[in-house]
């Protein structure tokens, strides 16, 4: 998790603006958490713009249009109707926060797999398989334009179905395209992202405005 402080803060034709103390490495469509700006602006938004000019709004295109002969470094503009905020410096500084998804831990992996206390080994895989389940299903919904919290799952739906990719992550140990097995009958093909995990996280409905 990364918190960058700001330091000015506005809001032009719906869209607000924020300028940070330092540049912060955030991309168009990151998720950024807004705190202790007020006038409205505070809360989890995903980054419409970056840009080191001064920012003047949206044209009649719903283009972002920027003096480029003012410089105002790190600025990040998202979506935030309300009224508009003439730019202004906040002190004290509000914070800006990017970081890890923590949509699950180790212990849901094991509860759902139903696996009892396990080796510690084992458990630092635990581990690693729910953190990356978190960020690639943050990542999945991300892309298809859902805005979520970084430290909770929207909706129980979407943590079961977070669950179960870092369980199929977990029991694909040691394989190459398959669950690990005993059977000489044959093995079915690992599938993470199955269409039932997909109907849990939403993947296969993008968000709409």
């Amino acid at each position: 998790m990364a918190v960058y402080f700001i330091t000015q803060k506005q809001r032009l034709d719906d869209y607000g603006c924020v300028t940070l103390l330092t540049n912060a490495e955030l991309s168009v469509g990151e998720s950024v958490t807004i705190s202790g700006v007020g006038d409205g602006l505070d809360g989890i938004h995903r980054v419409a713009d970056l840009s080191n000019n001064l920012f003047l709004g949206v044209d009649h295109y719903g283009q972002f249009v920027y003096d480029f002969e003012v410089s105002v470094p790190n600025q990040v503009v998202f979506y935030k109707p309300g009224d508009e905020v003439d730019r202004v410096a906040i002190f004290p500084y509000g914070t800006a926060t990017t970081g890890l998804c923590t949509w699950i831990d180790a212990n849901d992996i094991a509860d759902w797999l139903n696996i009892g206390q396990a080796s510690q080994a084992d458990a630092a895989f635990l581990v690693d398989c729910a953190s990356a389940s978190s960020q690639f299903c943050y990542r999945r919904r991300l892309e298809a334009g859902y805005v979520d919290n970084l430290t909770s799952p929207p909706s129980n739906d979407i943590k079961l179905g977070c669950v179960m990719y870092g369980g199929a992550l977990y029991r694909a140990r040691g394989s190459i395209d398959q669950f690990a097995s005993f059977s000489d009958m044959g093995v079915a093909p690992t599938v993470g992202m199955s269409p039932i995990i997909k109907q849990l996280l939403g993947i296969d409905r993008p968000a709409v405005a």
